[in-house]
This record gives structure tokens, C-alpha cells and sequence, in this order.
């Protein structure tokens, strides 16, 4: 498909349990016929936010023809800040409380999931509570429980961000949400009270397409993640490890990624 198609961007607020996020739509402008395709909602990761995808939300867009929502969680980018620390069940609030409040004022009703890391876990928590509301899930970095593979990532980003410029690079993007949305994301993953958090039970009754991505230099997380995914999940499911990738395929591997998510997204569509 080609990806020559105008695009154009709507930033608005979205208002969910007293907390304003900000979202924004992308919209290929094509034909009316295409309206009826899923939209595509991405949930960035952990440190993520709106402008930490780039330009790949439009170039997918214009490529499959669907239009996007994309948002800061609480807490990150332009959205409202965290007024208090983390808790064992933060993705699940984000995917069971959150995420259906966000899909209901925007009117939506027929998506595919894009979740990297942390936003991944959040598309097979929604997609398994609520698997009749999902199209398609494609997952970058997921993880489905703790590895000590994870604590160690993460215990070298709190060194990174405490010697390098990291912390900078993090405010452009975040603002005076930088330091409350590092620490809140470092301080809950390296609590020991969050080693046993685990989300397998879900998959099993995730019924859709799911496509499961994944570097192969992951610093973050082994094959085991996507192991447990695909072997469990209940409907049709691909697993594509990428060599000479870490945590983030989607910028690390971008041509190949993309190319995946087209044709994957492409074979959901009924125009």
C-alpha cells in the first residue's frame, strides 16, 4: 500500500476518573468507503509518549487506509501528572478502567491494539477481558511477568538516567512530568511486591489476530515473552523475533516492523 496519502491531526483532551489526558487523531483523508475500518489505537511504553512514536502512527495510517487515536497516559507527555507512586496493578487499571473510558468518548468501537512494552501488556490485559472488542493486536516488547532480565534493564536505566543526559532527552518529550514518570515506572518494577505480577491468564481468551514482536536483544525481556503469549493465546497468533533489535522494533527495525504491521492490519480489513 502506498503511504503517499494526506494525513491530518486533531490534538484534543480526553477526561477519564477526573484526570485530563492528551490525545490526538490522526486521519488519512481517503475514501469514504474506507470510514468503516478499524481505527488503530496505540499505547505507548513505559517512558513513552505521543511524540516517542514519530512519525510511525501517520506513516501506518496512510498506508492501511484506518485512522488513529494516540494518548499520553496520566502521567506522561502532555497529559496530567501522577499525584501518587505506582501500584502492583497499574496496567491493569490502565487496561480495564482506563482504556475503556478513553474508547468510549472517542466513539470507538472497532480497533486494532498497538501496544509497545508496557502498552503491549495493557492490549492483552483489555483484549482478554474484552475480546469481543478487539480486531487485531500487535504487540512490541510485551511482557506477560517479571524476568530478572527486566530488573536488571531497569536497574542500568535508573543508572543512565542519574548519570547521562538521558533525563533531558526524557523532558523534551514529558516536561514536568519527567522525574515523577521515571521514578514512578522504576520505583513499581523494581519493588519487590511487583516480582510475582503476571498476566498470562489473559491471552487464553484473547480470540483475535495477534501478532507478537520482539528483538532479539531485548534488554528487557527474553523469547520466553513471546513464548508465553503465542502458546497461549486463544485465537490465531504470530510470533516474529527480529535479530539485531532490542526494546524498541518499531524505530530499531522500522522497514521490517512496518512492513508486518501492514500486511497484518491489511488482513483484517473489509472495505
Amino acid at each position: 500500500m502506498s503511504t503517499d496519502v494526506s494525513i491530518c491531526r486533531d490534538v484534543f483532551s480526553i477526561y477519564t476518573a477526573g484526570h485530563r489526558l492528551r490525545a490526538e487523531f490522526i486521519r488519512p483523508r481517503v475514501n469514504a468507503t474506507k470510514s468503516a475500518r478499524p481505527a488503530l489505537v496505540f499505547l505507548h511504553e513505559g517512558l513513552g509518549s505521543i511524540g516517542q512514536w514519530r512519525d510511525f502512527p501517520e506513516k501506518l495510517c496512510a498506508a492501511t487506509g484506518c485512522q488513529a487515536l494516540v494518548y499520553d497516559r496520566r502521567g506522561h507527555g502532555g497529559s496530567d501528572p501522577l499525584t501518587e507512586p505506582r501500584k502492583p496493578d497499574y496496567l491493569h487499571e490502565e487496561a480495564l478502567i482506563s482504556l475503556p473510558a478513553i474508547l468510549e468518548q472517542c466513539g470507538l468501537e472497532k480497533h486494532v491494539l498497538i501496544g509497545h512494552s508496557d502498552g503491549g501488556s495493557i492490549a492483552l490485559i483489555f483484549a482478554g477481558a474484552y475480546p469481543q472488542r478487539v480486531t487485531g493486536i500487535v504487540t512490541e516488547a510485551a511482557h506477560v511477568f517479571v524476568e530478572d532480565i527486566t530488573v536488571e534493564g531497569i536497574k542500568r536505566a535508573v543508572e543512565t538516567y542519574e548519570t547521562t543526559d538521558l533525563k533531558k532527552r526524557l523532558t523534551r518529550f514529558h516536561g514536568h512530568n519527567t522525574e515523577l514518570m521515571f521514578r514512578g515506572w522504576a520505583d513499581i518494577w523494581l519493588s519487590p511486591d511487583f516480582r510475582d505480577w503476571n498476566i498470562e491468564e489473559y491471552p487464553p481468551d484473547i480470540t483475535c489476530p495477534l501478532l507478537v514482536i520482539q528483538g532479539k536483544d531485548d534488554e528487557y525481556g527474553t523469547p520466553a515473552q513471546v513464548e508465553a503469549i503465542v502458546g497461549k493465546a486463544g485465537g490465531p497468533s504470530r510470533r516474529m523475533l527480529i535479530d539485531d533489535c532490542g526494546h524498541v522494533p518499531h524505530l530499531q527495525a522500522r522497514d521490517r516492523v512496518f512492513s508486518e504491521m501492514v500486511n497484518f492490519i491489511s488482513g483484517l480489513v473489509q472495505d
